[in-house]
């Protein structure tokens, strides 16, 4: 895991950087949330992590982390709850919750499960934001456009070198669509030995022409410096970098895999009131509406959504028209099957 200095976001909204030592040493340390970084981040720190400081009148920590359950497993093991909300992927907040890694909560806390998108609210999780992972490219540098992930696979038209998530979750998926899966059809033929196969021999055909990263900021960073002439990138960030960095990157929405990520409560927070106070802070549709205009990323309260204009709502991974073509993660079909289908992806890549 990759861990960066903690920010801290004092009174006077100015930022400031502490040690964890220092933090831990504190009577009662300061609300310290982990999330992933990046133009997602920068847009959380402006619609929930100032804002939410201001009203309170307290100090705010931010780490960022590349996810894992190992990581959260070791801290807690080894006593260290210096984490307070984290940020989890849906297989993870499954498992966690299972494991008593993190809270349970109240949905009565946050106005009830119908205030929310289906699937927001879970026993252990509030739905932070819906985002995709979609083929990315760049227009200067392609002569044609691909149109699908099995145009990510063909070397023959688009040569050059192609970014992909260090992960079987998203990848495998990606691999058999590739091949020609129907995405209504993966996680079926995923959950088979000979659909298991058949992916991982799709990756295999371009397994020399692959780069991987682990943080959401490099597939940007990739294409822009013509390291790969595509990438698997997570939509909102392609967004940003197109609009605040003069980018000219396209997005491929058929075959878009979209997900959820969830506000979780770590275990054994000495801080726990303060952080189900941020969650219902977060949960308010007047603070969510404020994040798609930042990060185009869908918000899970339905009031939030309603309020958007319906050109940016339309520009959302979860819009009609782009669910329509695209695959919806499947967290469960990940914390079933992710332990073994994640060892074979390392030991493919180990080879």
């Amino acid at each position: 895991m990759n861990r960066v200095p903690r920010r801290a976001l004092p009174a006077l909204l100015l930022p400031s950087f502490g040690t964890a030592a220092g933090a831990r040493a504190q009577a009662v340390r300061d609300l310290t949330i982990v999330s992933w970084g990046g133009a997602y981040q920068e847009a959380q720190r402006e619609v929930f992590f100032r804002p939410f400081q201001q009203r309170a009148g307290v100090r705010l920590l931010e780490e960022t982390w590349d996810g894992g359950l190992g990581a959260l497993r070791t801290r807690l093991a080894a006593g260290v709850a210096s984490w307070d909300v984290v940020v989890v992927e849906g297989d993870e907040l499954a498992l966690g919750c299972e494991e008593g890694l993190f809270e349970r909560l109240d949905p009565a806390a946050f106005g009830g499960t119908d205030r929310f998108v289906p699937g927001a609210v879970q026993p252990c999780g509030l739905g932070a934001a819906t985002y995709a992972f979609t083929l990315s490219f760049d227009r200067a540098a392609m002569p044609g456009a691909p149109v699908g992930w099995g145009d990510f696979f063909d070397l023959s038209r688009f040569p050059g070198r192609r970014a992909m998530r260090r992960s079987a979750k998203s990848t495998l998926e990606i691999a058999l669509m590739g091949d020609g899966v129907p995405p209504a059809a993966v996680y079926g033929e995923l959950a088979t030995g000979a659909g298991t196969d058949r992916a991982f021999r799709r990756l295999e055909s371009i397994r020399d022409w692959l780069a991987w990263w682990e943080r959401g900021s490099a597939p940007q960073r990739q294409l822009a410096a013509g390291e790969v002439v595509m990438a698997v990138a997570y939509s909102g960030r392609v967004a940003v970098a197109n609009r605040d960095a003069g980018r000219d990157f396209g997005t491929v929405w058929r075959g878009a895999i979209r997900a959820m990520d969830y506000w979780a409560l770590a275990r054994q927070s000495p801080n726990r009131d303060r952080a189900l106070e941020f969650l219902r802070f977060a949960a308010d549709p007047a603070v969510q509406a404020a994040l798609p205009p930042r990060i185009p990323y869908a918000v899970t309260a339905r009031a939030a959504l309603e309020a958007l204009p319906a050109d940016l709502r339309a520009t959302l991974p979860d819009a009609p028209e782009r669910a329509a073509e695209g695959l919806g993660m499947d967290d469960a079909f990940w914390a079933r099957h992710g332990d073994r289908l994640s060892r074979r992806f390392e030991a493919w890549l180990a080879r």
